[in-house]
């Protein structure tokens, strides 16, 4: 139950990595079969990645090495192009990949100010009125998580969205805890980008960002001199692996069989064929994995007040993630004794949240589910936190 650090891997997306590292392994954009043959890996992995977030098209996804990688690479874009001065809004519950690099244009002069909104402490949900109260005419770009890997707590996209724009900011959204968990549409969303890492959602190392075409071309990525000056090849680093591709390219495929055996129908969404079906696949989990939530709040409710859980109580608003701690026990003696006991594999850290910091706490106990998670192992890890509490 550590989905959150990293998912497991599905095993079409294993083999497909496996099949692209063996037969495309020729540098792309030659007249070679091989060559012909790893371009159309690459692209047909970008269409991919462009249906799982009904994206308009391949040319607006980037691929890069990790989430952390690609919004530094986002900040300094930022950092080259528009003027220096004003702010930058993020929130109090994000991960770090989402503060540091806002936190570097600071350092560097460009940004006076990052901001940051505040979450309800007794619903743990973001304060939306806070963050309107942040944003003015003087912000440059808004940069908020789509739930939190640490509460759980699901970020209003859409209405931060509306604010940002209002403003005339950049709108930039942490996708990678949402991602696994729900019906993602950046069109919907209506950002400027959206960052999620691949081995979080059921395949292999590496990331993927989401730019408007519009915003892909206005900034200015930093890149060696010959490379090409087209998006998205302008934003990325070095040669593209086709093995990436492919996995990703798996995953989508996974989605869409799964829309077509268990699918339910999204509301609003306007979609047709793979993308309607992958829709449904996410409606699927999304509503699954809110039944195993409900469960887990009641049952952890059920502990009483030895244990602290730090998230909303609301399934609605949250993804399967849950945070605790145990009053008189260290967060340590807890996790070793949930492996050595009872085989339940979760970990304590910070997770790199800032939301450590508001909550005044070292670090907390984190359970993180997936679709594949069961009810049977959510009573598991009920009846053995019941029994060590």
């Amino acid at each position: 139950m550590d989905n959150g650090a990293g998912s497991m891997v599905l095993g079409e997306a294993a083999r497909a990595e496996h099949e692209a590292r063996l037969n495309y392994a020729a540098e792309h954009d030659a007249p070679a079969d091989e060559s012909v043959e790893a371009g159309a890996v690459i692209l047909n992995g970008r269409r991919a990645v462009a249906d799982l977030l009904n994206a308009e098209g391949a040319e607006s996804i980037v691929s890069g090495e990790s989430a952390t990688s690609l919004l530094f690479n986002l900040a300094y874009a930022v950092y080259r192009t528009l003027r220096p001065g004003g702010n930058a809004v993020t929130t109090e519950y994000e991960h770090y990949a989402n503060v540091s690099p806002w936190l570097e244009l600071k350092s560097r002069g460009f940004v006076d100010e990052v901001r940051f909104a505040r979450f309800d402490p007794e619903t743990y949900e973001l304060d939306l009125d806070h963050l309107a109260s942040l944003v003015d005419s003087r912000t440059r770009l808004v940069s908020v998580t789509g739930a939190s890997n640490l509460l759980g707590s699901i970020t209003p996209l859409e209405e931060v969205g509306k604010i940002a724009r209002e403003r005339g900011s950049i709108f930039v959204v942490d996708g990678v805890h949402l991602m696994p968990h729900y019906p993602v549409d950046v069109q919907a969303i209506g950002c400027d980008f959206f960052v999620f890492s691949a081995y979080k959602l059921f395949c292999r190392f590496g990331s993927f960002m989401y730019g408007r075409r519009e915003a892909l071309e206005a900034l200015e990525p930093y890149k060696v001199e010959p490379a090409p000056e087209r998006v998205p090849w302008r934003w990325e680093h070095g040669n593209r692996d086709p093995a990436l591709f492919a996995a990703i390219a798996a995953v989508a495929d996974y989605y869409e069989w799964l829309g077509g055996r268990v699918g339910v129908e999204p509301k609003g969404f306007s979609g047709s064929g793979r993308r309607l079906k992958i829709k449904a696949a996410q409606t699927a989990i999304r509503e699954y994995e809110l039944r195993l939530s409900r469960r887990m709040i009641e049952g952890l409710n059920q502990l009483g007040n030895k244990l602290k859980l730090y998230g909303p109580t609301n399934a609605d608003v949250r993804v399967p993630t849950f945070s605790f701690t145990v009053e008189g026990v260290e967060n340590k003696a807890m996790v070793d004794r949930l492996w050595r006991d009872h085989s339940i594999f979760v970990r304590e850290e910070n997770f790199y949240s800032r939301a450590v910091k508001s909550l005044d706490v070292p670090g907390v106990i984190r359970a993180s589910f997936a679709h594949y998670n069961t009810p049977a192992e959510a009573e598991g890890l009920l009846d053995a936190l019941r029994s060590l509490v």
